[in-house]
């Protein structure tokens, strides 16, 4: 059964940073290009970062580049989003998400596996 666990949200103070890691347990992880989506309440699920399956293309929302990083060791199939110069603006529950593809994709439909989601509080 593929799950995905979120875990390193927190509340933190704008400006500070979090690192969230995202564990896989799907067999074939270096198969599948991976994805961080974030919703705010009242909002929907957006877009936050993505990696290629080998980890050598990235792909960052506009609000978030310059000030987060995605990665992933696919030694332990895991995922992680670094988040520097964090804002009010960036609290949301944070998710991860794998699409089996070869390709950085940026949508909901397009992924296969969805973790729960962890939340990340920004006070100012």
């Amino acid at each position: 059964q593929v799950q995905l666990v979120e875990s390193g949200g927190g509340l933190v103070q704008a400006g500070g940073f979090l690192r969230l890691s995202c564990a896989a347990s799907i067999p074939t992880f270096s198969s599948y290009s991976m994805g961080w989506f974030r919703q705010a309440p009242g909002k929907e699920r957006e877009f936050v970062a993505g990696i290629t399956r080998s980890g050598r293309s990235t792909l960052y929302a506009d609000s978030v580049k310059g000030r987060f990083t995605i990665s992933r060791d696919n030694a332990k199939n895991t995922v992680y989003l670094q988040m520097n110069g964090l804002k009010p603006e960036d609290t949301a529950v944070y998710y991860c998400a794998a699409a089996n593809t070869a390709f950085l994709v940026t949508t909901l439909y397009t992924h296969d596996y969805w973790g729960q989601g962890t939340q990340v509080t920004v006070s100012s």
